[in-house]
């Protein structure tokens, strides 16, 4: 290693819609980041499948990280680690090779989520309501359909913990992770063969659990000579892409983050196991050894508002629309795009936005943008309302986190919902990432990069914002009647 040269950590991520190789310094430093889209195909064996080809995925990974090191210049990568969606899982035969991978928004188990009978007694084991969202009726919908398939079928693990196997060529399953799959008792903090009952799956096929930060071994040597890596650098067990994303912001106790990514979660850092008796939450393992995650979630609401920006922006960037919103009334129109409210039995499956006729000439893009930032606003208010009757929230301040609040418009509709002030730190763009870069400091015993406050949100104009939110509301509820 010469005088120039920087010691790194390599940490991969893949999200439902792009798969990302990251170099960041032990500092804390992003020197590079490179991406791509993930390639999906569906399956029609199912009314509703998406897979991907684990092996094309591996090979977007290595190209990833080998224009990722050029970009970043002399680096000793010391430690690698990976993060990605939850529920999503990768099936290997006997020899490690991979069958299939079945993304978060697979739904090929829906048809035998009757095989669950009790799904009290599935949410007091697992601490969310059980779908077809979650992995074993996953692996349930492959056995079912694709027998010649399944016959193959020896293991699976998550994403994440698939691609650092690649890396070490050991299998594992991390807590995090391993809590999206109903296979597992979320305060036990262990595999549940009464689970596994219920889905008539074999145990067999769990990987060892290992927690975030553990160390694997050393990088394969063949996989280092490939991407030219020290073959000293170490694999470190990283975990899903949410909690990653909440460690990347260093929240307190009883803190409330926001992740605003393809959907958005809304956290709370809770230190006991907590269920609610309406089953509107989810409790999940965070990333250290004694804490949980209590969460619930607005859907699909990241994923609604880059769409939307590649109609109304499409050569645009974000201060443009947000210079644009500044000089926008608050009532062009109103929005209501499908998010998730934790308090409804059923899921919106029509939505848009509704505005007076005939059309105003007040009405611009803006206006569109406005809504559909609204329309996340509220939702994500919805859902923290529904948080904080579960465990209450005594803070004056919510964290948020995730490429969506670099909206200064977002955080500041989000601050005069909740009446809290809405905070972002030093990391918030990249949490996932930079969540991997914590994760592997700790493994490696470095200090990383200190977070600290980068802009606070205040509440403003409380009243009028709480007038357009009944007005969100009766909008919802048209849309709510349409079939």
């Amino acid at each position: 290693m010469n005088d120039m040269t920087q010691q790194a950590y390599l940490i991969v991520d893949i999200g439902t819609g792009n798969v990302r190789a990251a170099i960041v310094s032990t500092t804390g430093e992003l020197l590079a980041l490179r991406r791509e889209n993930v390639h999906y195909q569906k399956d029609d064996d199912y009314p509703d499948a998406i897979a991907f080809r684990p092996n094309q995925l591996w090979e977007q990974i290595k190209a990833l990280t080998v224009h990722a090191l050029a970009e970043a210049g002399p680096v000793q990568i010391i430690a690698i680690t990976a993060t990605s969606q939850r529920e999503g899982v990768v099936v290997l035969d006997e020899a490690g090779t991979p069958l299939i991978g079945m993304s978060n928004h697979d739904n090929r188990g829906r048809e035998w989520e009757y095989l669950i009978n009790d799904k009290n007694r599935m949410y007091t084991l697992t601490g969310r309501y059980p779908t077809a969202l979650f992995s074993a009726l996953k692996l349930v919908g492959l056995r079912e359909r694709k027998p010649a398939l399944w016959s193959r079928a020896k293991a699976f693990t998550s994403i994440s913990d698939w691609v650092q196997f690649q890396f070490s060529g050991v299998l594992a399953y991390e807590h995090s992770q391993a809590s999206e799959t109903l296979l597992y008792d979320v305060r036990a903090k262990a595999w549940s063969e009464e689970l596994c009952g219920v889905f008539d799956l074999p145990t067999a096929m769990l990987p060892p659990l290992k927690s975030s930060a553990e160390v694997l071994g050393n990088i394969r040597a063949g996989v280092a000579h490939e991407l030219n890596i020290d073959a000293d650098a170490m694999v470190v067990v990283g975990g899903a892409d949410t909690q990653l994303a909440v460690y990347g912001t260093k929240p307190k106790q009883d803190d409330v983050v926001i992740v605003s990514g393809t959907t958005t979660p809304i956290i709370k850092i809770v230190d006991t196991y907590i269920t609610d008796e309406r089953q509107r939450t989810w409790t999940g393992r965070h990333t250290d050894a004694d804490r949980f995650m209590l969460e619930a979630n607005a859907g699909v609401t990241g994923l609604n508002y880059q769409r939307l920006k590649e109609i109304f922006y499409p050569n645009e960037d974000y201060e443009v629309i947000e210079q644009e919103l500044d000089e926008t009334s608050y009532s062009q129109c109103v929005a209501s795009l499908g998010s998730l409210v934790a308090n409804e039995d059923t899921p919106l499956t029509k939505g848009g936005f509704i505005f007076n006729a005939p059309v105003s000439h007040q009405l611009t893009r803006g206006g569109f943008v406005f809504a559909i930032l609204w329309d996340i606003a509220c939702s994500i208010y919805e859902n923290y309302k529904v948080l904080d009757n579960v465990s209450a929230h005594n803070r004056d301040y919510i964290w948020a986190c995730g490429g969506g609040v670099q909206s200064n418009k977002l955080r500041q509709f989000i601050a005069n919902l909740t009446n809290k002030n809405v905070r972002i730190c030093n990391t918030y763009r990249q949490s996932s990432v930079l969540g991997g870069a914590f994760i592997c400091a700790e493994a490696t015993g470095q200090q990383g990069v200190v977070t600290e406050v980068l802009d606070e949100v205040t509440p403003r104009n409380r009243d009028r914002f709480l007038e357009l939110y009944a007005e969100w509301k009766r909008t919802r509820h048209t849309f709510s009647q349409i079939k």
